[in-house]
């Protein structure tokens, strides 16, 4: 599976704000260790059809995205929140509130601003 996140975005997610998270060409949601979603870009909501405004503040696993409230992806998620080594990809099929959507799905946690990320591209 490979890694769609160009290496140049990674140094910059400290920084990243809302419009330049917005004018990427794939999903990316800033989740705290709880999975409280911190940063939705426009990517992903209108991919989700969640307006940003209603998923900032809300649990990205069982309040937005509640198809990823599973071992597969969530479980994922927290096996790296304990690990502290959170960066996989792998492909995903979202079903909720929408029809079955085929994704590529990279988890990651930045080390140097301690901050986690989901990103989402189609495939």
């Amino acid at each position: 599976m490979s890694k769609f996140i160009d290496p140049s975005i990674l140094g910059k997610l400290g920084t990243l704000s809302q419009s330049e998270a917005d004018a990427y060409p794939f999903g990316i949601v800033k989740v705290d260790e709880s999975g409280k979603i911190l940063l939705y870009n426009q990517y992903e909501s209108q991919l989700a059809n969640v307006p940003i405004q209603t998923a900032v503040g809300k649990n990205f696993f069982t309040e937005v995205a509640i198809c990823t409230n599973n071992r597969i992806f969530y479980g994922r998620f927290k096996e790296g929140m304990i690990s502290g080594d959170l960066d996989i990809a792998f492909n995903y099929v979202f079903t909720y509130k929408m029809k079955p959507t085929n994704v590529v799905i990279h988890l990651y946690h930045d080390n140097a601003t301690n901050s986690n990320w989901i990103f989402v591209k189609l495939r």
